[in-house]
């Protein structure tokens, strides 16, 4: 089934994965900002580029977590630092947050004040899964980029997109899914040439 029109489609895409939820909404709590760990096998500084390297990395911070064959933090000022700084991780990239999980050939990632704030990653494709509450199933997607942005919880992919929540799949040039919500919403705005395909496939039989 094809969808052309904008506001349809941003209709559709939240019916199809359950949006508009009439969930109470609970004010949020102050959080506690936990401890960030970094181990790795090992580490070359680079003082005049104010770079460090490190090799086989893995990164931890509460639930989240960002495991590399390489990890590059730029803007270091001579130590490890993640305030306001950009890493780069390359080979075999995972990155796990909000019980959700994106792998990658290699992602950028920004830390704001010492917490994940938007990570960029790039793949032949790069993927994406959030396990859904309200179904139990597993959202997945993949495209050739994948940008996340921590603060509003949504996930964008860009180029080849497509999204599943485990029987309707959605295939785009954009697609966008809210982690929250754990809605999905395809503009058309944002599909150049393209158009949205969704595909619902007829339930199982008992």
């Amino acid at each position: 089934m094809a969808v052309s029109n904008a506001k349809t489609l941003a209709l559709v895409g939240l019916a199809v994965f359950g949006a508009g939820r009439t969930d109470r909404v609970v004010a949020a709590q102050p959080r506690v900002q936990q401890e960030i760990v970094l181990d790795a096998q090992s580490a070359d500084a680079d003082l005049a580029n104010n770079n460090e390297i490190f090799r086989k990395v893995r990164i931890t911070q509460g639930d989240m977590s960002i495991a590399a064959d390489m990890g590059q933090g730029t803007q270091q000022k001579v130590r490890v630092d993640f305030d306001n700084s950009l890493w780069i991780f390359r080979g075999n990239v995972k990155i796990m947050m909000d019980h959700a999980q994106l792998t990658s050939d290699d992602a950028q990632i920004n830390f704001v004040k010492q917490e994940l704030s938007k990570v960029v990653v790039n793949g032949k494709p790069a993927a994406f899964e959030q396990r859904v509450a309200k179904t139990g199933k597993l959202a997945q997607g993949h495209a050739d980029n994948i940008d996340y942005d921590a603060g509003k919880g949504l996930v964008r992919l860009n180029k080849n997109a497509w999204l599943s929540d485990g029987q309707t799949e959605i295939h785009g040039e954009s697609l966008k899914y809210n982690m929250v919500a754990q809605s999905i919403v395809a503009e058309a705005s944002e599909q150049g040439s393209q158009r949205v395909h969704i595909v619902i496939a007829p339930p199982s039989k008992p």
